[in-house]
């Protein structure tokens, strides 16, 4: 098995370093935020690091990255406390991608995409036009990461939509079914697949698979 040292990578080209740890993670979330100006202007962004951190009450959390470049995403939230996440398919990726192109401020990645604003009765800020989950967020908290000046925003769940073709009885949303796909690194895209799924695990109990309890 290779392995590379701390002192190794630091002296990696940016670009070599940049895919090797944004890779070693593992498999990330694939997101678009969308957000609205007060002056109206609409932007959207891919995210790969937007988490799950508690159900009750329901937050989510992301990273932004230091602003010392101007960052709509960010600007939006703070301006209007509220933002959208969308859930990103196979037929999006490409679109999905090209959000991360470095547009200057008030040129809506929508107008340069094929991706579509969607917007819903009673909700101001957009969302994208055939998610299949899509997330109405409010903005809460944010800390500082001090060791390298990025921002973990804090928000919760206001609203959840999504394909009801996800949905099993027990409320559990079975992504695979949406082609919904995965990041790994900054720009690999996976089509996950569901292989099994589990019981809650209890001490001293062997572990339940869903699937082989209905056969």
């Amino acid at each position: 098995m290779k392995n590379i040292s701390k002192e190794t990578i630091s002296q990696m080209d940016k670009i070599e370093k940049l895919n090797l740890i944004n890779s070693c993670t593992g498999f990330k979330s694939a997101n678009l935020i969308a957000t609205k100006s007060i002056e109206g202007n609409t932007n959207v962004a891919i995210f790969s690091s937007v988490t799950h951190l508690g159900s009750s009450p329901s937050l989510i959390g992301f990273i932004v990255r230091p602003t010392t470049v101007p960052r709509d995403t960010y600007k939006n939230i703070m301006e209007t406390g509220y933002f959208t996440v969308n859930h990103i398919t196979i037929d999006m990726i490409a679109d999905a991608h090209h959000t991360s192109a470095n547009y200057d401020s008030g040129i809506s990645e929508f107008a340069k995409t094929n991706l579509e604003e969607e917007y819903k009765e009673g909700f101001n800020v957009p969302f994208v036009k055939g998610s299949p989950v899509q997330l109405y967020c409010k903005y809460v908290n944010e800390y500082i990461i001090k060791e390298n000046d990025t921002i973990h925003i804090i928000a919760s769940i206001e609203h959840v939509f999504f394909d009801e073709a996800l949905e099993h009885k027990d409320g559990w949303l079975q992504l695979d079914k949406g082609n919904i796909v995965a990041l790994n690194g900054a720009d690999g895209y996976f089509l996950p697949k569901l292989i099994d799924r589990f019981q809650y695990a209890r001490q001293n109990v062997p572990t339940k698979s869903f699937k082989k309890d209905k056969e």
